[in-house]
């Protein structure tokens, strides 16, 4: 049994335990308080956001009211029913000879329920200045457009109409910009915009040809 008393051997062992057990003891103490720490931290740390899920962008691009060249205002709902062909045109690009493909197509199956709507736009190359006037002049005059033609808009940039915003966030291959005059968004008879054809394909493109049909006979 171990005896403490104040002489000189005894402070030696007390001195002795003190080295032996002291770091032992604040070691612990250490750990006890940087686990305190640890919860305190945890238990004060901000709850993590709940991650928003990412709004999904309606197919139905028929909710909208657009004015027609010569003034008057049609909804869009109107051609729900119908198999839609939307393009952005111009009068004085390369690719303006495709009004007379668009209109061949439009004439060729209209009585199905085919309908091609025009969007002048001035914004690639500033390749459809004139007025909406002018613009129906030269339609009716060059080509003899029959097909619904809708007043000037823009199709991209901080000025889109929200007709094309929504058709630029659709989901690959279908989202995205109109890459220049005469990109076209195939909708089909719900209002879905279900295709979308680069603007080099011509209206008499076998591709497109097919995907109108296919629509066409769907009910």
């Amino acid at each position: 049994m171990w005896k403490f008393g104040y002489n000189k051997k005894s402070s030696i062992g007390v001195s002795a335990m003190l080295v032996f057990f002291l770091p032992a003891w604040l070691g612990l103490t250490n750990v006890s308080n940087h686990k305190n720490d640890t919860d305190a931290q945890i238990r004060s740390a901000p709850t993590p956001e709940p991650i928003e899920e990412k709004k999904m962008v309606s197919k139905d691009v028929l909710g909208y009211e657009m004015e027609m060249l010569d003034g008057t205002m049609v909804k869009l709902e109107s051609y729900r029913g119908s198999v839609v062909l939307m393009v952005n045109v111009a009068s004085a690009c390369g690719l303006t000879p495709q009004y007379a493909g668009l209109e061949a197509l439009y004439r060729e199956h209209k009585k199905e329920g085919l309908v091609v709507l025009g969007f002048p736009a001035n914004d690639f190359g500033s390749q459809e200045p004139g007025t909406n006037e002018e613009i129906a002049q030269f339609c009716s005059g060059t080509y003899d457009v029959t097909f619904p033609m809708m007043s000037k808009i823009h199709v991209k940039g901080k000025e889109v109409h929200p007709l094309y915003k929504q058709l630029a966030a659709q989901p690959e291959p279908i989202g995205g910009e109109p890459e220049w005059n005469f990109a076209k968004f195939l909708v089909n008879r719900n209002g879905d915009v279900i295709a979308r054809f680069p603007s080099r394909t011509t209206p008499s493109d076998l591709g497109l040809v097919e995907q109108v049909k296919k629509l066409l006979a769907e009910d």
